[in-house]
């Protein structure tokens, strides 16, 4: 990867923050959006801005062009095997309360179990709790391993013949831990259970093949890999999306509509109801695009070099205590003894460089680890190792700081 190269693409780094170069290290939150991205945008509502798949005329005929281009991309991106499978959403979160609210009150019951771990977003968290108190259902918990992983046999002893629905992230926003989602995809459909897949921390960062995970459902959003915020992806296997409900109705979703009755369009328009996020579709197909060109599997090596140097250069700061395992995405969650997290965040900030701190929305997993907050560095394609290294020294300039003042 030449680096050079591909931080020209990425505008928004190129600047001071509190007199110090920026320095970006929360790309798990949201990234930065590259040029080809921008403009892409731009291009939509400088030249054919219009309304889609309704419109005969040139400009609906072009922006209906790209929104559908762009379901294609994603399409190809994680391997479905039909558009129709391709939902837009307005991201992880909107996509799963759409698999719960309408897959989860559907087909669970009384005695059925949903099946989470401790490390989830809240994103995977809420939307189950819900759907269990509305039908009856138990919400059960895998536990972790000491150092944040999942351990099949765990796994295996959670998941039972009850069990109608697993939940799991990818990839952890706050130990960066890579659980086995194929593996545990057939310990789920061994029970009788469907998969759902939080990809929203994976799909930004190594090569998702849905197909071959065989999950059931797979979701994402495009402000974490490069793409505009107000946009995800609900993937689901089409013989389950077709014996679904919408959640959302109205205008784009319907076929006929007479006064006291309603049918629905074909997949995936059913579930897109009301005007489509058009832009954020195409600037998402952009984002594939320039990720594609720089290739998975170069942005997955290069971040898998970044955190194992980053966890060796912040293991020789004294009192630095690191969250998940050894082997992991390209994050690196942590606290700095006798400093709360927010006061880290601030002073780096000072240094012009960008971490995140706090619960991460991940507050059930806090408590497991038995912190009230954490600080989070996270990479992505953008950064350095010597991003790392300026980290690093703000970080013993943190510490020494407040050593001094207390």
């Amino acid at each position: 990867m030449d680096m050079k190269n591909i931080r020209q693409h990425f505008p928004i780094l190129d600047q001071q923050v509190n007199g110090n170069p920026l320095v970006y290290l929360d790309s798990a939150a949201t990234s930065q959006k590259p040029t080809a991205v921008i403009e892409a945008i731009e291009q939509y509502y400088r030249g054919y801005n219009s309304n889609v798949h309704r419109g005969v005329h040139t400009l609906g005929t072009r922006a209906t062009d790209g929104y559908e281009g762009a379901r294609e991309k994603v399409r190809k991106f994680i391997n479905a095997k039909s558009t129709e499978e391709v939902i837009f959403t307005r991201g992880t979160t909107t996509s799963l309360n759409t698999i719960a609210a309408s897959y989860g009150r559907a087909n669970l019951s009384e005695g059925d179990e949903i099946v989470i771990t401790h490390m989830e977003h809240h994103s995977n968290i809420i939307p189950w709790q819900q759907v269990a108190k509305q039908t009856g259902a138990t919400l059960k918990y895998i536990d972790l391993t000491e150092d944040g992983r999942l351990d099949l046999e765990e796994v295996k002893k959670t998941i039972t013949s009850n069990t109608k629905i697993v939940s799991i992230m990818q990839v952890s926003n706050v130990l960066g831990t890579i659980n086995p989602i194929k593996e545990i995809t057939k310990i789920a459909h061994d029970n009788g259970a469907i998969m759902v897949v939080d990809g929203a921390q994976s799909t930004p960062h190594m090569k998702v093949d849905v197909q071959d995970l065989d999950c059931d459902f797979f979701v994402f959003s495009g402000h974490k890999m490069c793409g505009p915020t107000g946009i995800g992806v609900l993937y689901g296997k089409k013989a389950l999306l077709e014996n679904m409900e919408p959640v959302e109705f109205g205008g784009e979703m319907i076929d006929f509509v007479n006064l006291y009755d309603s049918t629905w369009k074909e997949l995936p328009w059913k579930f897109e109801g009301g005007t489509p996020i058009i832009a954020g579709a195409i600037g998402l197909g952009a984002a594939i695009d320039f990720l594609e060109e720089v290739g998975l599997e170069n942005i997955e090596a290069h971040e898998h070099k970044l955190a194992q140097y980053a966890l060796g250069r912040m293991s020789e700061v004294d009192g630095v205590t690191i969250y998940g395992p050894t082997e992991r995405a390209g994050l690196v969650t942590f606290n700095l003894d006798e400093v709360h997290p927010h006061d880290v965040a601030t002073v780096l900030d000072a240094e012009g460089i960008a971490v995140r701190a706090g619960h991460h929305c991940a507050q059930p997993l806090m408590r497991y680890l038995n912190v009230s907050a954490t600080a989070r560095a996270s990479f992505y394609l953008y950064n350095t190792e010597e991003d790392v290294d300026k980290f690093v020294s703000s970080l013993v300039k943190t510490k020494e700081y407040f050593t001094n003042v207390f």
